[in-house]
């Protein structure tokens, strides 16, 4: 029988240097469309790129709880209190005998994140604690979280009912996420590897979690959810039939929620495994890689890039492992494939990668940036060109800068694109909103400059023209939860460049 608590009432990477000429959040209105709603206001001209408002939410690259709203720094924990917040969990919940600890929200609101600045009063919970949230002047709970004072994003909500949560519904949370995956999309006729957990969107904020083969690599960036993994981990490693899992916190951890976990794995778990991914094969491995191993969201949009590279000359910048390359010459057929990145680990797998697949693919150690101006004052363009940097916004404070590094950067790809080629240019910032990075395209496709000119400088420093023929973003199986529209966020632009 399910419980509810009693009444409140009652109780106590990008290393080179964009253009000076990029968009700047001061710039005047020739600049860009002006301060309002997305989409509003005239094109942007000349060098400048849009200016941005924004948005009110949290950043999403593996789920909306992955990155902070603002550039707050959770405090430092005592020797004391870190030891206790990374200490594994024995029960989901509190035992029947326990109460709940409780929060009172100063409003109601089905979003998955309560902000600090929206709690009214604590009572009685401790970091990771699961709490029982009540709006101020409601008698039953608005729904249940995890809690953690040190951070910002204080409470991440999982259910939105009064009746508190038993183990048989975080196990049901579990396999609804699989069976969305299996037996909806059907992915594993297509791939071993997929994306089984996507936070927000599972209705497990602060936890993603991808398949790569029999292992289940985790990413966890609330507290609440690493002091719980080696609860959640095996129960969906039995669901699923892998025999290993894995579990990393995210880069920012310490910073946005007051301490830092070692990692947890499964007794024997590799340190890397192959996955197949359309037929083709890639090299997975764990330690020092990003997220949680290798990007499943960009896997249709691989396949797509290879429907049009049939014959052509490719180049894939900040390639990582090389997951666009690979497909542009192994499903696509591409004549002649070079990758860009410049950091020399996943260059040795994205190596390993074309290996595998007995794929030709030259792989370049080298700053985009720099190659990119090498690359026009040579005089050589391609076919199709693939821009998918970093995370380049991961914060509010970050907007202006990372803007600028987007626009600067889409300026010099769109020189290297032949006249009628392709240019795919991706952004995985949830802070920067999709119509604003259209706007960002369009300015810099006008934007003319001295660091475009080549061999020809009458053709390469004119304004080029786009026709955006498709917009995509992440695969499917990380899906947008309508209560948090920031899980929306991997936009892939496919244009003609004329």
């Amino acid at each position: 029988m399910k419980r509810r608590p009693s009444n409140p009432n009652t109780r106590g990477k990008i290393a080179g240097r964009p253009s000076a000429q990029g968009p700047s959040h001061g710039s005047s209105s020739q600049g860009g469309p002006s301060r309002g709603p997305a989409g509003k206001g005239g094109p942007a001209r000349d060098q400048r790129g849009p200016r941005h408002r924004p948005p009110n939410t949290v950043d999403e690259t593996e789920g909306a709880s992955d990155e902070e709203e603002s550039g707050y720094v959770a405090p430092a924990a005592s020797k004391e209190l870190t030891s206790r917040m990374v200490r594994q969990r024995t029960q989901l919940g509190p035992s029947s005998s326990q109460p709940i600890p409780i929060v009172h929200a100063k409003t109601r609101t089905l979003h998955p994140i309560l902000y600090r600045k929206r709690l009214a009063r604590i009572e009685d919970a401790r970091p990771g604690d699961l709490v029982a949230v009540y709006a101020e002047g409601f008698q039953s709970p608005m729904g249940y979280g995890l809690y953690n004072p040190r951070s910002e994003m204080s409470v991440r909500m999982l259910w939105n009912t009064p009746e508190m949560p038993t183990d048989a519904e975080w196990s049901e949370k579990l396999a609804a996420a699989v069976a969305l995956r299996r037996d909806v999309l059907k992915l594993d006729a297509s791939s071993n590897a997929w994306r089984v957990v996507h936070a927000e969107s599972d209705g497990l904020s602060g936890l993603v979690i991808d398949r790569f083969g029999d292992v289940l690599s985790a990413e966890t960036f609330g507290l609440g959810m690493y002091q719980r993994a080696s609860l959640l981990m095996p129960m969906l490693s039995e669901q699923m039939g892998t025999k290993h899992w894995l579990v990393k916190t995210s880069p920012q951890f310490l910073s946005q929620e007051g301490c830092d976990p070692p990692p947890l794995m499964s007794e024997g778990c590799p340190s890397q495994v192959v996955i197949s991914e359309h037929g083709t094969r890639f090299r997975v491995r764990f330690e020092g890689g990003h997220k949680t191993g290798f990007f499943c969201d960009q896997r249709d949009n691989r396949k797509k890039l290879a429907e049009f590279c049939q014959g052509k000359s490719v180049l894939d910048l900040c390639c990582y492992t090389g997951g666009f390359s690979v497909q542009a010459k192994t499903l696509g057929n591409a004549e002649e494939v070079i990758g860009v990145d410049l950091d020399e680990e996943p260059l040795v797998v994205a190596r390993e990668n074309a290996n595998l697949n007995q794929a030709r693919v030259r792989f370049v150690q080298a700053d985009a940036f720099s190659y990119m101006r090498e690359m026009i004052r040579n005089g050589r363009q391609f076919d199709v060109v693939v821009l998918d940097p970093p995370k380049l916004i991961r914060t509010r404070v970050e907007i202006e800068e990372g803007t600028r590094k987007h626009f600067a950067m889409n300026r010099l790809a769109m020189r290297l694109v032949k006249p009628g080629g392709l240019l795919l240019s991706c952004s995985c910032a949830g802070l920067l909103p999709e119509p604003e990075f259209i706007q960002l395209l369009v300015a810099a496709s006008r934007s003319t400059g001295d660091d475009m000119e080549g061999p020809n400088p009458d053709s390469r420093a004119r304004p080029r023209s786009l026709q955006i023929i498709a917009k995509s973003g992440a695969a499917p199986d990380h899906p947008v939860i309508s209560s948090c529209l920031e899980t929306e966020y991997l936009k892939a632009v496919w244009m003609i460049v004329t």
